[in-house]
């Protein structure tokens, strides 16, 4: 537990949390600039088991945000990448590699496996997935989305059993329009990404509260906050 101190000694934390999250698992679905610091933080902070989903390849455009990579990893898979940089950051996690991404064929095999999924893509009709095959297995799950210097999250399927429609009664006529590119500021995504981390600990630990139910906005250009529930 020494490698852990700084959370085991939050009260109302301790070993017995910290251990529950030793034997967690969770399922990070994109690796981007969302899933780049989920993973880490996740990893570090001593999640056991972590599933690792993405198809893409790195490119030059990834590196402002997505601070798993670094150039010489351009054009290599970043499921490999990140695996690699994850793997020295701790030994002892064990990791799920998933290349061929996620589609309505494997998700269910797929995520059956962990406690809990992370939504870090930025496609509508993977979160439809996502959302579908979790409350068809009874999984939580947290989503973020980021889109300029705007970023929101929230916690789906928990105790509460709300649902991506819940949040966008339209989900089912979004589309992701062809060759869309969604400008963002570096930062931005990373702060999103480790607050869907600090959601996932919670859950995975017992410990605090999580935005089941709630939507947590953040204007980063204005450094104002909304927490609304749907």
């Amino acid at each position: 537990m020494e490698r852990y101190l700084r959370q085991t000694m939050i009260e109302g934390f301790g070993t017995q949390a910290q251990q529950r999250l030793l034997d967690s698992s969770a399922l990070i679905i994109g690796l981007g600039g969302l899933g780049a610091p989920v993973a880490t933080y996740l990893v570090s902070s001593g999640v056991g088991r972590i599933g690792l989903c993405d198809k893409d390849t790195v490119s030059l455009t990834n590196l402002q945000r997505q601070i798993l990579y670094t150039e010489n990893d351009l054009d290599l898979p970043k499921i490999q990448c990140a695996h690699k940089r994850l793997s020295a950051l701790s030994s002892h996690t064990v990791f799920d590699l998933y290349p061929d991404g996620i589609s309505d064929e494997n998700a269910d095999q797929i995520i059956a496996g962990y406690d809990i999924v992370l939504d870090c893509t930025d496609k509508f009709a993977t979160r439809r997935l996502i959302d579908r095959t979790c409350t068809r297995l009874g999984k939580p799950w947290v989503h973020g989305c980021i889109d300029q210097f705007y970023g929101y999250l929230t916690v789906f399927n928990y105790r509460n059993k709300k649902h991506y429609a819940d949040l966008h009664p339209d989900a089912e006529s979004l589309a992701d329009p062809a060759g869309r590119i969604i400008g963002t500021v570096g930062p931005v995504p990373g702060v999103i990404g480790s607050l869907q981390a600090i959601e996932a600990i919670k859950l995975l630990s017992g410990v605090g509260e999580c935005l089941d139910g709630r939507l947590l906005m953040l204007d980063f250009a204005t450094m104002t906050a909304n927490n609304i529930e749907f």
